[in-house]
């Protein structure tokens, strides 16, 4: 009888992660640099050049989608309707992922799916340097984004054996590649798109060439990859069962839908930095520096830089924790995430005060509040990626990676519709309702810390892992 076969960390030394982590992480570093410098241009760009007059009526659809929203929504200024699209295409980013799992664990496999995501997405990009493509270049990052973003993320879970307590690091590690290439994009692809005519289409361009270089680091490295689920079915000599899910399996998928719903409004809140946030840098921030003003679009690197910043900090703190017996569970540390992410925005409630009064606020003010939510970040994003390969059925894991994923669509919905009260609201009672969607979000999951607990599982291991 064939040996089962081990996995890169079983062939790794024990305190040292498996060279496939490296590879993936790269990979995604550059796919989310060309996601996000996309994304901090998207907003300016309907705003100061899409969208006016002279433009949009070249633009394939758009009486249709604006006919649309504002049938559903009533009359919709320009930054109205642009918040509305920002919010349905980061939504749909999101939900497109338990259509690109699905397809990946029942055919197609991880590693194909995350090569035709990449090529798909690499091709919007440099559609969008075309105005009039402006909205099937938006549907192409969608359809890409479905089949890459729950393949890439399900595939540093499959390096590792099941118990092994690298996971939580491993992902801790994927995401700072995550982060890097939301660094490097705004600076790079915000500055190009900003700075150079006609408005956006040079860093698209960029926002692409990025996406290529991902995509050729992902195939040259394959070979330190583990097997993929359809790998794994080609090389067993069992034929492939359609086993019915376990009751224990069942309390953990339910366990995870609970989670996913209470994580969107802290999605709906922690993706307001691309819309309403990067508008209050924009317009209302002083942003001189020694007589140089920043760009606006710089913005959106701070928390990327923060999350790469943070995170050796956040993981020595939890070493320090769990040397002590201390360390929260999974689910604690997600809700912990949440109330600091509503509790950032006390820093600026009272900058809108002095902006109502005349004044424009400081850039230390929301570089403070930037600060702060990235660290109720760390403690919810990874943590729940992780999570969920824990948690998963294995036959059915990248689908549950996409359910997962589809928390990130509404609230990235809920981000858009959100925004259309920015000029409706004071921002200082705009602030405060983010506050409060945030907190109340975090205040419901401490209240359910212990029947989650019971339903995911709470053996000792399961103690420290939830």
């Amino acid at each position: 009888m064939d040996q089962p076969q081990k996995t890169p960390a079983e062939r790794t030394a024990p305190d040292k992660h498996p060279a496939g982590l490296y590879v993936l992480f790269t990979t995604e570093m550059w796919e989310r640099f060309a996601y996000y410098g996309m994304r901090a241009l998207l907003v300016y760009y309907m705003t100061k050049s899409l969208f006016l007059p002279d433009n949009a009526p070249h633009i394939f659809g758009y009486e249709a989608v604006k006919g649309g929203l504002e049938w559903i929504f009533g009359p919709l200024s320009t930054q109205a309707l642009s918040s509305q699209i920002y919010g349905f295409y980061t939504g749909f980013v999101y939900l497109a992922p338990i259509f690109g799992g699905t397809i990946a664990d029942r055919w197609l496999g991880q590693r194909r799916a995350v090569v035709v995501g990449g090529a798909i997405m690499a091709l919007a990009e440099f559609m969008l340097m075309k105005q009039s493509l402006f909205f099937p270049a938006l549907l192409m990052m969608i359809v890409g984004n479905g089949f890459f973003k729950p393949n890439i993320s399900t595939q540093v879970g499959n390096l590792y054996p099941a118990g092994d307590h690298r996971r939580d690091r491993a992902f801790s590690i994927f995401y700072v590649g995550i982060n890097v290439g939301a660094t490097l994009s705004p600076l790079i692809a915000g500055t190009l798109g900003e700075n150079y005519a006609p408005y956006g289409r040079w860093g698209f361009c960029s926002a692409g060439v990025g996406m290529l270089l991902g995509l050729a680091i992902y195939l040259w490295g394959q070979r330190h990859l583990a097997p993929d689920n359809v790998m794994r079915r080609a090389a067993s000599a069992e034929p492939a069962k359609v086993e019915p899910l376990t009751r224990d399996e069942w309390k953990k998928i339910g366990a995870l839908v609970a989670l996913c719903l209470l994580n969107i409004p802290f999605w709906s809140v922690y993706e307001q930095q691309g819309n309403t946030l990067a508008l209050w840098v924009d317009s209302n921030t002083n942003r001189m520096i020694l007589g140089w003003e920043m760009p606006a679009t710089w913005y959106q690197s701070f928390n990327a830089i923060m999350i790469v910043l943070f995170t050796p900090v956040v993981l020595a703190f939890w070493r320090w924790q769990d040397k002590r017996g201390r360390e929260p569970s999974s689910l604690a540390k997600m809700a912990t995430g949440c109330i600091l992410l509503g509790l950032s925005f006390l820093v600026l409630i009272p900058q809108a005060r002095a902006v109502a009064a005349g004044a424009k606020a400081t850039l230390l003010s929301i570089t403070a509040c930037t600060a702060i939510f990235t660290l109720g970040e760390l403690y919810l994003s990874p943590v729940g990626l992780s999570l969920v390969t824990k948690l998963a059925p294995p036959r059915m894991v990248s689908m549950m990676m996409g359910m997962w994923f589809l928390s990130s669509f509404f609230g990235n919905y809920l981000c858009g519709y959100l925004g259309t009260y920015w000029e409706k609201m004071s921002h200082e009672s705009f602030f405060l309702m983010l506050m409060g969607l945030a907190c109340g979000a975090g205040l419901c999951m401490f209240a359910l810390l212990r029947t989650l607990k019971r339903a995911i599982g709470h053996g000792r291991p399961a103690a420290v892992d939830v």
